[in-house]
Parts: structure tokens; C-alpha cells; sequence
């Protein structure tokens, strides 16, 4: 599920506007990025391993930050997805226009909004299975070109009408890896992170693996090679195929890159795989959003009724809201086509970013509270952070500082506005509609799980 979201739309579109802003040290972006994103991910992990709960790192912000806390990472974390599936969904819309570029890219969204919706409200194995094979496809799909592309510059191939070879020569194209300078890598963040955006669900499914502290430990270790492969290499290999200066964001830089080679051919299975990964993607958005949604309601933090489950074992009201989410970026794509996706995807980056400020927030105070009361936290030794609370500290000043950086773009600094709105609006309903028996609740939940 975590693949499904965070491998789709940010690597495949996305990466476009990245390496606008950054030229080749767009990798080095990715890079650092992940390593951030590990540590918050080690960080769930850990907690996760000690109190393994659906719809986990709300629960922990509540356990360990306050009910207040819990509220606004669980609310965050489900505009998150929406967001991110608004995104998700304009790409789709993008991605069919490379094939069809006189049909409305609204309608491509309306169409692609039905059926997730339809699959959403299926059986969860059949769900399941149609997120396993979705996955499969684009994994599949990104390791082949990658050992295709590589072939293609140990051989030598060069683009038509054009001397210049494939490999470092055509990567260092504009003579250096910071052709926009510091300040190019610092905006391609917004971006990035967002591209790395839904890792976390991994989170959600905890209270539902057979043996937590096995299965979520092996999830989040994986983390590391998946950013190397997925993210740092194919994105290398595509800039020493060809000119990075071209990529104008028109289709997936994937898509663009394989057709300006002079290979229509493949640069139409790949178009066809971006589109996998976009249905996959959001897919399993509307699964994140759907059961965090879900233990919301369980803790008081949402309407009761997003508790209700159908006879497929479904929670069929949060896949309805999402659905009408969805059919708001209909609206939006038909309004603002062209600069739709950038907004959002800035706007996607502020929410994950939050989601992970208050994971890291949420392991700082229960580090603090286990060195208060003399616990040393062996139950999750063995996969304690790698650096500790120093490592989640440098993690944690490095998201803020991302926060930051969305204020230097005019095209991001929406992002910002929209945020603070959104957590006002949060401030307003807590006090507004969460009744005062939500925070005693969660503490007897709480010493049920100790």
C-alpha cells in the first residue's frame, strides 16, 4: 500500500518540475530527502512495533502529544491523501493527453474518479489484489527501464540529430550538476518531498498485521533501496538519455525522454505504466485516507458515521467523501488545466510534511516520557532509530526547514496560506465538535495497549 502511494505521480510527473529547478542535483535532492523520510519511517516503526494500532501515528500523537494532536495529524494525514489524489488524478488527466490530446483533460479525470471509486467499494481482497497487480506493473516497468536505458548508454546510443552521447556527457549537459545554482536544489525540494509523499501508510495497516513487529520493521527497511532504485536511478538513467533541458512537463518526463530518443514505442508502454501508477496511486490514497478516516471515528475525532462498514467489509462513507473530493479536482482541471498540478503538489508537500513533524514529535515525547519513568524502550531495541533521538531531531528541523522553503517560489507559497487556513479551520472544529469524553476515551485506550 505504501508503494502505491508514494511511488506514482511524484516520480513519474512530478520529477518534471524537480528537475527544472534543480538540473542534475535533483538526485542529490532525492537523496537527502529520503534519508529524512527513513528516519520518520523508523521512527513509526518503533512506535509501532511497542503499540501496534489502526491508523497508528494519529494514536500517537494523541497518546503522547495530546488529544488536540491526535485530531489534527489524523485530519492532516486524510487531506493529505486527498490532495495527493487530486494530484494523482491530474496527471491522469495529463498522461492521456499524450494519446488523445484534442479530448478535455477533465473528462480523463471524471473517468479515472468513477473507477476508483468502484474499486474502493469492492470486496478488500479484490481491492487488494488490484493494488498488488498495479504495483507489480509500475515496479516491474521502472526496473526495466532502467536496465534499458542503461544499455542504451553502454552502447552508446545517441538521440536523433544530435552527436552528443548518451551517459555523464549528456547529464552534465549545461557544464555543471548545479546549473541553477544552491538556490535551484533548495526549491526542487517542495517537490521532492512531496513525490515521497503516502510512504507513511505503511503506519495505517499496524493494527492489522498479523505480527506487527515483524512485518512493519521489514516494510520500513526496505525504504532505503527502494529510494536508490525507484527514485535516484531511474531518474540518472533518464538524464544521461537524453538532454534534461528539454523536459518541459508536457507528458512524464519517462514518456518525453523515450519519444524525443526516436522510440515511439516505448515511450507508449511507458505512458501506458504511468497511467498504471497514477490508478495505483490513487487507489491506495482513498485506502489511506478511507482508514485513517475510519479509526478517526472509533477515537471521536470524526463523524460516527465514517465508521460504518458495508457487508464487503468496506468503510463505505470515507471512500464516498473521497469520491466527491475527487470530483472537485474534476472541477479544478477544467478551470486551471495548466498550472493546477503544481499548486496542489505544493499544497501536498506542506500536509506530509506536518504528518511527519508530528511523527517525529510524537517519538521525541515518547522517548522523553520512557526516560522520565525509566523505561528503556527494549521491547523495540532492536530496531531502535539508527542515531536516535539525535538523528529524529535533525530529521525534524530538516522538515521544518522544507516547510520554510515553500515560502521562496510565488507557485508555492500558496502552499503556506492554504496550510495555516487549514490548521485554523482544525482549531475551530475541535473545539467546536469533538466531544470532551474523546480525550478520557483515548486514555483508556491507551491503558489497554500498556
Amino acid at each position: 500500500m505504501a508503494l502505491g502511494s508514494a511511488i506514482g505521480t511524484g516520480l513519474f510527473y512530478g520529477s518534471s518540475s524537480a528537475i527544472q529547478a534543480a538540473g542534475p542535483a535533483v538526485l542529490f535532492a532525492y537523496m537527502i530527502g529520503g534519508a529524512a523520510v527513513f528516519i520518520v519511517m523508523r521512527a513509526m516503526g518503533e512506535m509501532a512495533v511497542k503499540h501496534p494500532v489502526s491508523g497508528s501515528f494519529a494514536h500517537y500523537a494523541s497518546r503522547y502529544l495530546g488529544n488536540f494532536a491526535g485530531f489534527v495529524t489524523g485530519w492532516t494525514f486524510s487531506f493529505e491523501m486527498a490532495i495527493v489524489a487530486i494530484a494523482d488524478v491530474t496527471a491522469f488527466g495529463i498522461y492521456m493527453g499524450f494519446w488523445f490530446p484534442q479530448v478535455p483533460q477533465w473528462i480523463w479525470v471524471l473517468t479515472v474518479v468513477l473507477l476508483i471509486a468502484t474499486i474502493n467499494l469492492m470486496k478488500v481482497k479484490v481491492f487488494g489484489e488490484t493494488e498488488f497487480w498495479l504495483a507489480v506493473v509500475k515496479v516491474t516497468a521502472i526496473i526495466a527501464m532502467i536496465v534499458g536505458g542503461a544499455a542504451l548508454i553502454i552502447f552508446g546510443f545517441n538521440a536523433p540529430d544530435t552527436e552528443t552521447a548518451t551517459g555523464f556527457a549528456t547529464l552534465m549537459s549545461a557544464g555543471t550538476l548545479f546549473p541553477n545554482g544552491f538556490m535551484g536544489l533548495l526549491l526542487s525540494f517542495a517537490v521532492v518531498m512531496f513525490a515521497f509523499g503516502g510512504i507513511e501508510t505503511i503506519g495505517i495497516t499496524a493494527g492489522e498485521a498479523d505480527d506487527p513487529s515483524k512485518s512493519v520493521p521489514a516494510a520500513i527497511n526496505t525504504v532505503p533501496w527502494r529510494i536508490l532504485l525507484f527514485y535516484v536511478a531511474s531518474l540518472a538513467v533518464v538524464m544521461m538519455l537524453f538532454d534534461w533541458r528539454q523536459i518541459d512537463g508536457s507528458a512524464s518526463p519517462f514518456v518525453q525522454i523515450f519519444d524525443g530518443l526516436g522510440l515511439p514505442a516505448v515511450a507508449h508502454v511507458l505512458n501506458a505504466v504511468v497511467i498504471t501508477a497514477a490508478v495505483s496511486a490513487i487507489n491506495a490514497d482513498t485506502f489511506g485516507a478511507g482508514r485513517m478516516l475510519y479509526a478517526m471515528s472509533v477515537a471521536g475525532h470524526a463523524p460516527k458515521s465514517f465508521g460504518r462498514v458495508s457487508r464487503n467489509g468496506v468503510p463505505w462513507m470515507t471512500v464516498v467523501i473521497m469520491a466527491v473530493v475527487l470530483l472537485l479536482g474534476v472541477v479544478l482541471n477544467a478551470l486551471l488545466p495548466e498550472a493546477l498540478f503544481t499548486i496542489i503538489a505544493s499544497i501536498a508537500t506542506f500536509a506530509t510534511v506536518w504528518v511527519w513533524i508530528m511523527i517525529l514529535a510524537s517519538y521525541l515525547a515518547m522517548r522523553r516520557r520512557e526516560a522520565k519513568e525509566g523505561i528503556d524502550g527494549s521491547v523495540a531495541r532492536e530496531y531502535a532509530v539508527p542515531g536516535g533521538t539525535i538523528a529524529a531531531w535533525s530529521a525534524l528541523v530538516f522538515m521544518a526547514f522544507v516547510v520554510v522553503l515553500l515560502a521562496l517560489s510565488a507557485e508555492t507559497r500558496v502552499a503556506l496560506y492554504t496550510g495555516v487556513i487549514w490548521l485554523v479551520i482544525l482549531g475551530v472544529l475541535y473545539k467546536l465538535l469533538v466531544r470532551p469524553t474523546a480525550a478520557i476515551d483515548q486514555k483508556n485506550n491507551d491503558s489497554l495497549l500498556n
